[in-house]
């Protein structure tokens, strides 16, 4: 009699963060397992209210070896991990957690790498100086992007430190300055998709190139009036599919 095929342990991995209905990650590895028939493979969105529900999660989630996070947890999720990957300690930010046999968890930062490769087609030698509109977790991995492509950048808050500008301080000498505007704020995400930036976006030109990591809608308000300008634009869509292609290469690492 033939042998009884073992049935596949089941695997999961899965998205930490709040209100992710809307999340292409789910989508996007339930995809991926489908097309390479990885019928053993699950992901999960974990939508937690607090980060302190995070260690529920881990004892009543069975076979869990990867996980992703995403706003607003990218920082907060770090004192509970074991780890931490060289760069995601200098960055100060977690998007990617593997879990090991022995249940230790070690963060990683495949942002930077995502927001990096989506961004170098774009450029060429006028750009050499970068506005992170935002200074959440997100904003931290595109900043040691910029470091790693050589390019120098300032932080802008709507409640700035002594290091950083503010909106009001965004003239046409700045914007000339910095040909390179990214957002990493939520701010005109779905469904809020009118809202956009305080920018004065008549100071935008043919040599800036304007960067959403906002992916939902596809060309958000502040893309589009930048666009109206001349600017070279790219939302985070592109982004978002080279870090979860890390991400999962970490995970089978």
């Amino acid at each position: 009699m033939p042998k009884k095929k073992k049935n596949k342990k089941q695997i999961k991995f899965g998205l930490i963060g709040k209100n992710i209905n809307y999340s292409f990650s789910r989508k996007y590895f339930s995809e991926k397992f489908q097309l390479l028939h990885f019928d053993n493979c699950e992901y999960l969105n974990f939508d937690l209210q607090s980060i302190k529900d995070f260690p529920k999660i881990l004892s009543e989630t069975k076979g869990l070896k990867g996980l992703n996070v995403t706003i607003p947890y990218k920082e907060e999720i770090i004192p509970f991990l074991d780890k931490l990957s060289k760069n995601a300690k200098i960055i100060g930010a977690v998007n990617t957690i593997t879990i090991s046999k022995k249940k230790k968890l070690k963060g990683h930062n495949t942002d930077y790498y995502g927001f990096k490769k989506a961004l170098k087609p774009l450029l060429d030698e006028n750009h050499k100086k970068a506005l992170i509109l935002g200074t959440g977790g997100a904003s931290k991995g595109i900043a040691f992007a910029f470091k790693k492509l050589k390019i120098e950048y300032d932080f802008v808050s709507r409640n700035p430190n002594e290091f950083q500008l503010s909106y009001e301080e965004l003239t046409k000498e700045v914007f000339d300055e910095y040909p390179i505007i990214v957002n990493t704020t939520p701010v005109g995400t779905h469904p809020n998709i009118n809202e956009a930036p305080p920018l004065d976006y008549t100071l935008f030109t043919k040599n800036h190139i304007a960067f959403d990591l906002v992916y939902n809608p596809e060309e958000t308000t502040f893309l589009r009036k930048a666009k109206e300008q001349g600017a070279k634009t790219k939302n985070g869509y592109e982004m978002l599919i080279f870090q979860a292609e890390k991400a999962w290469s970490i995970w089978n690492g």
